[in-house]
């Protein structure tokens, strides 16, 4: 419920504060006093997009403020998951907005984003304008319509919930076959890639191998030369380092029976000996083994040629990355044999899902066409009510080709408002006056049927008058028993209805003229109807008829047969 409404800086209000109650209120004013205005104001606190050009000229930002009631909403989850504050008791939602563009949004002086500010208003305020009224041609609205009076929320969560994983397995089905198309189209580039790198029999390492026995097969010559030299020094002719160090052993051995400490030495000068002359050894054996050999060196280039076309092929530079794209190749083929099991055995998951699915659809029709005759009725009569004694009303309920994700019916809002005219779609056959009425039949209906937030009419009674406008007016009154009910008009049959009834005016000053509301008393009251009735010139017949109409607008038929209170 809105408590309160406090607008700064907007449009020709320069600063406007206005508490609300609950029940049947009424706003009116003269053409172009700023009803409008006051609407679009509270748009912008419900998450309207924001227009600069708005704010109040030679000032730099608008603010707008509203103090809600959510007791009966059910909103602290909505609150939690964004990690608001929660007040069940009093709600402030603020807007201010600049001169430069800027807009900020805030929910219990938190900031908060634009798209969850306008979650929380759709919520909190339903505004019905003039334009609204389109929305009764449109299928989807007549279907939710029907939903909400035929109370299927039940089924239609298990309808939407089996459509869902329906519509997933479908698609990862679609996913895989076209997976499949596309691997039977590769397939004989994989296998092709993939049997010639298991044919090239790669094993890990072997590249560096062959890299250094090449190295050593293109310099024998050289590696031959450096060994002979190595076992010429340590054990040639002439000056050879073994015979030099054997005379050393031979001299330390001498002196160790008077020079005992020779001894240490001797041994360490022997170690050398023993080391030196195994290298001389193996260096010996290396001279032997190794020569230029032109076959091996044209069978390691071979390889290593294999080697290096393979990874430039694919781009890589070592032989464990080809060994890991040919696992990966492996993979893909044996991927590709397999797939066509997993296909088999999503079908028949899809199928199964599908008759699921299509079994919530029919209990979802079914509760649908079981309440199709008590909406039709209750809103025929409702209707006659309003002055339409010949109006026929039909919700005719078609199967569509393709269920979607409201199901498999099609909902189509049937209208005649004459004895000779046939059933047609409201948008083919509804006069401007006959739509605002079936509107507000059915936001009644509606209401009955579940919790709605404030409701906000805005003119809907365009096009009607007299005795009519009366039954409306009495129909939104009877609506404000169990909910917040607030009209904008230009009907004294409908103000006169109201529980509190608002004002709004402008006035003139030398620099400017600026938009006003207030919360009428019964006398200013008696004289807002009085000049609604009378026009700018107010007579006393005017007056005694405001009286009697407020005396009979405050008489509620609690009883009526065409409001269903929760």
């Amino acid at each position: 419920m809105l408590k309160s409404l406090a607008i700064q800086n907007y449009a020709l209000i320069d600063s406007l504060q206005i508490d609300f109650d609950k029940g049947f209120s009424v706003i009116t004013g003269e053409t172009g006093a700023g009803k409008s205005i006051i609407l679009g104001a509270l748009s912008l606190i419900l998450g309207q997009r924001a227009d600069n050009r708005h704010i109040k000229q030679n000032e730099q930002k608008c603010t707008i403020e509203g103090i809600f009631d959510l007791s009966r909403y059910g909103l602290q989850d909505f609150f939690e998951e964004r990690d608001w504050e929660y007040n069940p008791d009093e709600c402030i939602l603020r807007r201010e907005i600049w001169t430069t563009g800027k807009s900020r949004a805030f929910v219990n002086d938190s900031p908060v984003y634009l798209n969850d500010l306008k979650g929380l208003g759709d919520r909190l305020i339903d505004i019905h304008s003039q334009h609204q009224n389109l929305s009764l041609n449109d299928n989807f609205f007549q279907l939710n319509v029907l939903d909400i009076l035929a109370r299927t929320k039940t089924e239609k969560e298990a309808y939407q919930k089996a459509f869902k994983e329906y519509q997933a397995s479908r698609k990862l089905l679609l996913e895989l076959q076209e997976q499949s198309q596309k691997n039977k189209e590769e397939e004989n580039y994989f296998q092709f890639q993939f049997d010639t790198l298991a044919g090239a029999k790669l094993q890990a390492g072997e590249q560096e191998e062959l890299e250094a026995e090449l190295e050593t097969i293109t310099h024998a010559e050289e590696i031959k030369a450096s060994l002979f030299a190595v076992v010429d020094t340590f054990s040639g002719e002439g000056d050879a380092v073994e015979q030099k160090l054997k005379s050393v052993t031979d001299a330390l051995k001498s002196i160790r029976h008077v020079f005992p400490k020779a001894a240490e030495l001797e041994q360490r000068v022997e170690s050398a000996y023993i080391d030196l002359k195994e290298v001389r050894i193996e260096a010996g054996k290396h001279f032997e083994e190794t020569d230029f050999n032109a076959e091996r060196q044209q069978q390691v280039e071979e390889r290593l040629s294999v080697i290096y076309d393979l990874q430039k092929r694919h781009s890589v530079k070592s032989v464990e990355e080809l060994q890991e794209i040919q696992r990966q190749l492996d993979e893909k083929l044996q991927d590709i044999l397999s797939l066509d099991e997993q296909i088999e055995q999503l079908e028949k998951e899809v199928f199964e899902k599908q008759q699921l699915m299509l079994q919530k659809a029919r209990a979802l029709s079914e509760k649908r066409k079981s309440a199709t005759q008590p909406v039709e009725e209750q809103l025929t009569d409702m209707l006659v009510y309003l002055g339409m004694p010949n109006a026929r009303f039909t919700c005719d309920i078609t199967t569509k080709n393709n269920p979607d994700s409201n199901g498999k019916d099609a909902v189509g809002f049937l209208f005649s408002a004459n004895k000779n005219t046939p059933l047609l779609p409201v948008s083919q056959i509804a006069s401007g006056g006959e739509i605002s009425r079936l509107m507000l039949c059915l936001k009644s209906m509606i209401a009955g049927a579940t919790a709605l937030p404030t409701v906000i009419f805005d003119e809907i009674d365009t096009g009607t008058s007299g005795e009519i406008a009366d039954k409306m007016g009495t129909i939104m009154r009877e609506m404000a028993h169990d909910m917040q009910v607030i009209a904008i008009t230009h009907l004294p049959q409908i103000a006169a209805k109201g529980t509190r009834h608002y004002n709004v005016y402008k006035e003139d000053s030398a620099e400017t003229t600026a938009t006003y509301m207030r919360l009428l008393p019964q006398n200013d009251r008696i004289s807002e109807i009085a000049r609604m009735l009378s026009g700018a010139e107010v007579t006393a017949q005017a007056v005694e008829n405001a009286k009697v109409m407020l005396r009979e607008g405050q008489i509620t038929n609690h009883n009526s047969q065409f409001i269903i209170h929760n």
